[in-house]
């Protein structure tokens, strides 16, 4: 990585977000978003209208299987989705994206119930889903590689906040989407109907997205680089054979943080709801609430970021999950006031690595390897640990140890904080 600096913020002129840029770049983010945490928090109402009602333990078991199956498609999507920004521009490939994104959305919204079709219905689902996990795969690392790549040096941590602001507002729209679902329809016509308006929503705000993105620039270092990613064989191989320590600090804190938000985000809502007991619309509220302050604390995390370091940040939040995620697990259940300790707490500390995934990650990769190598290892690793963290605490909350998912939380906080030691500081750096 290169050691030329900028100079410091003091020293510079004023500067001027572009915000509707910034905001462009991190739409396509959000509905992706979205729409994941729209399946996740809703599947207990709509598994037995997609698969047989006989056993709805066993339909929420296949519900989320098939989750977890559409993420092995985000490191296919991540890969080729990734290889094509590098190849054709940022731009170009964030379109195609939200496309498939918000193609997924609508057809979940619409499908045909088991009663209706049989097995159809859950191939359709399955086919959707695998679209959209292809979409997402490529969607993260091109629009984390656009953000790194727009920003001033001495600014890159304010402007990949803008990521998950995207990001938590759109969560933040599906909890509260929950919450007033929950209060003003009965669990049977959720279960029959209500299920499906939170998919449409999500196809609608995808070609919100696709207008939005219509007129985004191409980033410099793309235009800059294309060339010599055209002539690059082999890409992938690349790099594990010239940057396999950059590979290997990828996939430990992106399985923390993977970890951390499919479990904050996706995973407790219907085990608080289906296996402790709480309430669905006390367990949205304190999302809700939760997810409030997550988007609040990007940007102020980002700025602290560029003032004294990345490496700082991300010792506090490995170390601080290491310590109190299982006494935090012991507090879920019936009660809004236990959730929304468990959810604030969890979140706010998420959002020292949220604030700046995107700086941190494209700091890694040279920009002709930009997008290919955040492609395909940050999604493996997400494949690996996120898409199976609902079926994971599921199955185990079925045989009576869900207290062992909160020390697996655990310890992949303990081995990201052992190789978050080895990060070199990055702020300020000039991008490969």
């Amino acid at each position: 990585m290169s050691d030329r600096t900028a100079p410091p913020a003091s020293a510079t002129p004023a500067h001027r977000l572009p915000v509707r840029t910034l905001l462009a770049a991190s739409v396509g983010n959000a509905i992706e978003w979205y729409d994941w945490t729209v399946y996740a928090t809703f599947s207990i109402f709509f598994a037995t209208q997609i698969f047989p009602s006989g056993d709805p333990a066993l339909a929420l078991i296949n519900t989320l299987a098939t989750y977890a199956l559409a993420f092995f498609f985000r490191p296919l999507g991540g890969w080729l989705l990734g290889r094509f920004a590098d190849l054709r521009g940022r731009r170009t490939a964030m379109l195609l994206t939200i496309v498939l994104m918000a193609g997924g959305s609508f057809i979940i919204g619409i499908l045909p119930t088991f009663e209706m079709v049989g097995w159809l219905a859950p191939v359709l689902l399955l086919l959707a889903r695998i679209g959209q996990g292809m979409s997402l795969g490529g969607e993260v690392s091109n629009a984390s590689a656009y953000l790194a790549e727009i920003a001033p040096p001495a600014r890159r941590g304010r402007y990949s906040s803008f990521f998950y602001i995207s990001t938590g507002s759109a969560v933040l729209v599906a909890s509260l989407l929950g919450a007033l679902l929950t209060a003003v329809m009965s669990r049977e016509d959720l279960a029959a109907y209500g299920w499906r308006i939170p998919f449409i929503i999500g196809g609608v705000l995808g070609l919100v997205g696709l207008w939005l993105r219509r007129a985004m620039p191409e980033t410099d270092q793309f235009e800059e680089n294309k060339v010599k990613a055209q002539a690059l064989r082999h890409p992938l191989l690349m790099t594990l054979r010239e940057h396999p320590k950059a590979v290997g600090q990828l996939i430990a804190f992106t399985l923390l943080s993977t970890l951390c938000y499919y479990t904050f985000f996706s995973a407790l809502t219907p085990f608080a709801v289906s296996a402790r007991g709480a309430d669905p619309g006390q367990v949205f509220t304190a999302l809700s609430i939760a997810t409030a302050l997550f988007v609040a604390l990007q940007y102020p995390m980002g700025v602290l970021s560029d003032r004294f370091g990345r490496k700082p940040q991300l010792l506090v939040w490995s170390a601080a999950t290491a310590v109190l995620i299982v006494p935090l697990s012991g507090l879920i259940g019936p009660g809004l006031w236990n959730m929304l300790v468990v959810f604030c707490v969890g979140l706010g500390l998420y959002t020292a690595m949220t604030s700046i995934a995107p700086a941190v990650m494209s700091e890694l990769f040279p920009t002709e390897l930009r997008g290919l190598g955040i492609g395909a290892w940050y999604n493996l690793t997400v494949a690996t640990f996120g898409g199976t963290a609902p079926l994971v605490i599921q199955a185990l909350s079925g045989a009576g140890l869900a207290h062992v998912f909160f020390w697996y939380v655990a310890g992949g906080a303990v081995l990201a904080f052992l190789v978050i030691l080895t990060l070199p500081e990055t702020r300020g750096q000039v991008l490969r």
